[in-house]
């Protein structure tokens, strides 16, 4: 009979969230075990090569985490982490070029590019960018007796100290576009910044998320990160960092190990027990300090600990919970020749005009509200004609010539091209109906070549090679483990709030009722992410 197994802290789920958290109490000198259900960790940070010498990020591509603490305090360079710090872009954007509309690429008022910068803190005495950035997403819960308000708030009390115009007790009533329009006027460039945090967590148009939404964009974009694409070695080679901080710190972690239950004694968590097809003899093993679930919350209360344990209004509130916000559907070109802008989308007079992808089609509001009204009015199937799809694209050249996203001789790779669908749980056509089969993959992939044909030239069929695609199906399941909920869990409302997500009682990690559990997975938190983020 196997010996007793016991560890100050067990971690449920070897994603980019659980290995960061237990490389954080290694190194303050727990014992740590994490156990994965994959054969491997790193969640959706996920590099694949579908044909030898063409590797894709299918799921998260933008390492928003460039901001975090966890840099300096993981010391991430010493265990393989190199991230490009030439930056490919003038900041906040290039100065001749802006998004893309149906009459070709706008340039943006200086004027407007530094409305924003104020916004987000690039123009203080001294610049408060970083610090703004680690108020929203990095700071730990206030205890439960603070009121939240316009004074308590971290974020709100940044502005209150380094722009004290910008705060006001309204700004936690506010809109992205509420708080842009006092210090933006081209839409095309609203919408944009709009789009990015749609895709990025908070939507720009929900009441009271105004700063959450802004920071979602200023997160991924430089001088947060240096590029808005994969660390040096793809996003695996990011998680790989990471994991080797925690092994080298004295963690454990154990693969083909399914957690069965969160073993519950006396209102605390104790420890977990494995399924019988886990590879790990002993099935039970315990925690003397806590018990992490760094997996959704859903199979968090309704499976690994279940009604035996948990008050049947809480369990229905669990249940209840709407991720919605939509999802993603990516698509990745191989090609003969690489991409060539239309000569109204070039901003530089070279020859020949480097691809480097962007946003379209963020001409104006109505524009970005017909998209919107698929995704979370009617959530149906896009029906926008493909020249007012809204999409983004991330092109092969925004990566380092020294790591080449394609090393096939003689051709070309750009991705993911991704646009906004309804997230599957939700979909009126149905929970598969963008995956059904090869038919209405291809259906998806024409469409989408298509709108890029509204920038690209030579976005045809004589050029390309391959296309390969992501369903929203095949992202959320990655994603979260589980279907249902959007793949960042963004939420549509107050809940967005710093400290009030996803439910009050489980604000910032935190299981009240249940003495040493916490949470540790994009679900719980906004807009995912405890200590390092890619999304």
């Amino acid at each position: 009979m196997s010996k007793e197994e016991r560890y100050d802290v067990i971690i449920v789920g070897a994603g980019h969230n659980g290995t960061t958290t237990a490389a954080y109490l290694a190194k303050c000198g727990l014992s740590v075990l994490v156990l994965e259900e994959r054969p491997e960790g790193g969640g959706c940070q996920e590099t694949c090569e579908p044909i030898a010498g063409v590797r894709l990020q299918p799921h998260a591509i933008g390492n928003y985490g460039g901001s975090a603490p966890g840099w300096e305090q993981l010391e991430l360079w010493k265990y393989g982490f190199r991230m490009d710090y030439n930056p490919r872009y003038d900041v906040p954007f290039d100065d001749a070029r802006g998004p893309m509309t149906r009459e070709g690429t706008v340039q943006v008022p200086e004027e407007d590019q530094m409305g924003w910068a104020k916004i987000i803190g690039l123009l203080g005495e001294p610049p408060f960018h970083r610090d703004l950035l680690r108020a929203t997403f990095w700071t730990p819960p206030h205890p439960s007796n603070i009121e939240l308000d316009e004074n308590t708030i971290p974020y709100m009390q940044v502005y209150k100290e380094n722009l004290p115009e910008l705060w006001t007790k309204e700004l936690l009533e506010m809109t992205m576009f509420d708080v842009m329009n006092e210090y933006i006027k081209n839409d095309p460039f609203k919408v944009m910044l709009a789009y990015i945090a749609n895709v990025s967590g908070a939507m720009a148009h929900f009441p009271g998320v105004a700063i959450p939404a802004v920071e979602c964009v200023a997160t991924v974009l430089p001088p947060a990160v240096a590029k808005p694409v994969a660390a040096r070695g793809n996003m695996h080679g990011y998680y790989h960092a990471i994991f080797r901080c925690a092994i080298a710190n004295g963690a454990t972690i154990r693969t083909c190990c399914p957690v069965e239950e969160i073993i519950i004694e006396h209102g605390r968590a104790v420890g977990v027990r494995l399924r019988d097809d886990a590879t790990l003899g002993n099935k039970t093993i315990y925690a003397n300090k806590a018990v992490i679930s760094a997996t959704h919350i859903k199979p968090t209360f309704q499976k690994l600990i279940g009604p035996k344990y948990l008050d049947a209004g809480f369990l229905q509130r669990i249940k209840d919970l709407s991720l919605k916000g939509g999802s993603l559907y990516l698509t990745h070109f191989l090609t003969k020749e690489e991409f060539r802008y239309r000569p109204q989308f070039r901003w530089l007079n070279e020859d020949p005009h480097p691809f480097t992808g962007g946003f379209y089609c963020m001409e104006n509001m109505e524009i970005y509200w017909k998209n919107l009204e698929c995704v979370l009015g009617r959530q149906e199937n896009l029906d926008v004609p493909p020249d007012e799809l809204m999409w983004g694209f991330v092109a092969g050249n925004n990566y380092d010539p020294t790591q080449p996203q394609c090393t096939r001789e003689g051709y070309y790779f750009n991705g993911p091209l991704w646009m906004m669908v309804p997230t599957p749980e939700y979909n009126v056509d149905g929970e598969m109906a963008m995956d059904s089969g090869p038919k209405e993959t291809e259906k998806w992939n024409e469409y989408m070549r298509q709108s890029l044909s509204c920038v690209v030239e030579n976005a045809d069929y004589d050029n390309i090679v391959k296309v390969w695609s992501d369903s929203p199906w095949e992202q959320e399941f990655r994603n979260t483990g589980v279907l249902g909920g959007s793949w960042y869990g963004t939420r549509c409302d107050r809940d967005e709030w710093w400290n009030e997500r996803p439910l009050a009682e489980l604000a910032r990690y935190r299981v009240p009722d249940i003495e040493g559990l916490y949470l540790a997975h994009q679900s719980a938190a906004h807009p995912g992410g405890l200590c390092l983020m890619a999304v």
